[in-house]
């Protein structure tokens, strides 16, 4: 074959080809278009919103339908989703002002993409105390459910990509009471696995039902979701009026089980404490605190500290006040004070408490409060010399031990509002007891105090003070009894000068 036979076999071999190129890419063109004009028809039939519905429902395991839709192109806007559950833990979603964009860059492997959806308002109630239902699934699903499966060469996943919530509202029932979550504004977006989010969520107020709880005002949380489980990478939030929290934790949707672990500082001691004990107490409160519910019920911990603090009125400290012949204990600045604490079923429990006030006094030991009812031991530990003017006190009631104090034991009972000490009733006896061994002179020394002690002492009570002890006659029992007037049941009141004493 000549070389010009061959150029000319060639170039019809290439009119060909590109002809041939020309109709296959304008059958594909075709296909294309038909492909999207069939997607696009489905998705503005009442299949789609139905699909969708089921979608919705089945990931959160309830059963619910959005409103009409409204299309433009591939974006579609509804006025609403409506959800019942079961027996499941959620029991009712309700979506306002919802709207989203299709893609179908995902169509060939058999997902819609879900893409800049928003959603003006979204509540959602919880029940936790009852039993996880099994989730929703296509075979059996409710009747509107199964009625909402599409064609088979039509995608039959749904992937949202990325969702804005302007107005969140969360409310769950729990063991304890109502717990709610209100005025959040969310976000969230695909985390590289599949069905894994992150979620950023800022503002809003948490309403917990546990009594040591406050309002809640979130800053700002970051979330990780992923197999029903959430992740709290951090959050911030406020509490009272200067509090601040910072938290991590996590919470599995499958057992129900959570862990929170995290920090409060900035906490006025006045806002956390009873209205009595608040005028006793002042300071600034920082603690650390792990809440979590792995033994079946909610339970807190941590460690307290306090810092700024002063003790002021405290039954016991102004007994010790009158005793000591001293103001120092009525008002005292604090120099330490933390304890360990622990939250269970209601009773608060204080452990390796510290209280000092360099000088004066240490107070080491624990208490439980059940409700209003205190039940506590101490060790209380005094400078030498603080009780010098009580016989026995320094002898029989305190003993020497380490810091160069002298050491007792106490018990604390009754309420916050009206708490009760067994150290009074200890130094009267051994002040009754040291009195009759010393007689006349410690018996002269104790009158005197009694007398500082009364605002108006008759003449016939020194009187017949001065007689039992000078004649020793049941020495114990009428001393005991003079002094159990003056100190026992009710606060002493402030002890006059030196001068006026003696």
């Amino acid at each position: 074959m000549s070389r010009r036979s061959r150029r000319s076999k060639s170039a019809g071999e290439n009119r060909w080809l590109g002809k041939l190129g020309i109709w296959l890419g304008i059958c594909c063109l075709l296909t294309l278009t038909l492909i999207y004009g069939a997607l696009r028809s489905y998705l503005h039939s009442d299949a789609f919103r139905k699909f969708l519905s089921a979608e919705a429902s089945q990931a959160v395991n309830v059963t619910g339908e959005f409103a009409r839709f409204r299309w433009d192109g591939l974006a579609v806007e509804t006025d609403s989703f409506a959800a019942r559950g079961g027996t499941g833990l959620i029991t009712a979603v309700h979506a306002d002002g919802l709207r989203t964009e299709i893609g179908l860059g995902a169509v060939r492997r058999g997902v819609w993409e879900i893409r800049d959806s928003s959603v003006r308002r979204l509540e959602i109630s919880v029940d936790a105390t009852a039993p996880l239902a099994p989730p929703l699934s296509p075979g059996v699903s409710p009747e509107h459910v199964a009625k909402s499966r599409p064609p088979a060469w039509i995608p039959r996943q749904a992937e949202i990509q990325q969702i804005d919530i302007r107005e969140l509202t969360i409310r769950a029932i729990l063991n304890q009471g109502l717990a709610t979550l209100s005025g959040m504004n969310v976000h969230a977006e695909m985390a590289g696995a599949k069905d894994a989010y992150r979620t950023e969520i800022e503002g809003g107020s948490i309403h917990l039902p546990f009594p040591i709880a406050p309002e809640l005002l979130l800053d700002r949380a970051q979330l990780r979701y992923q197999n029903q489980q959430i992740f709290l990478s951090h959050a911030k939030l406020r509490a009272w009026e200067n509090g601040r929290i910072e938290a991590t934790g996590e919470w599995d949707m499958k057992s129900q089980q959570f862990f929170a672990d995290g920090d409060a500082s900035g906490i006025n001691c006045e806002e956390v404490l009873p209205i009595d004990w608040s005028k006793r107490l002042t300071g600034t409160l920082n603690s650390s605190f792990a809440l979590h519910n792995r033994s079946g019920f909610p339970q807190a911990s941590g460690k307290l500290v306090l810092q700024n603090s002063v003790l002021t009125a405290l039954p016991i400290l102004d007994a010790l006040a009158a005793y000591a012949d001293t103001r120092r204990f009525r008002i005292l600045t604090l120099n330490d004070a933390h304890t360990d604490w622990s939250w269970q079923r209601g009773d608060l429990t204080l452990s390796h408490l510290v209280l000092f006030a360099e000088g004066l006094v240490r107070v080491e030991g624990g208490l439980v409060l059940h409700g209003q009812e205190i039940d506590g031991i101490f060790r209380l530990g005094l400078a030498p010399g603080t009780l010098a003017t009580i016989p026995g006190a320094e002898t029989d009631v305190f003993l020497p031990g380490e810091r160069g104090l002298l050491w007792t034991t106490v018990r604390v009972t009754g309420t916050l509002d009206d708490p009760k000490e067994d150290l009074t009733e200890r130094l009267i006896t051994a002040a009754g007891l040291r009195m009759f061994d010393q007689i006349p002179e410690t018996g002269e020394k104790v009158i005197k105090f009694t007398q500082s002690l009364l605002k108006n002492p008759s003449p016939d009570t020194l009187e017949t003070s001065s007689k039992i002890i000078k004649e020793g006659k049941k020495a114990v029992r009428d001393v005991g009894g003079i002094l159990s007037g003056i100190l026992g049941g009710a606060v002493p009141p402030e002890p006059k000068d030196t001068d006026e004493i003696q």
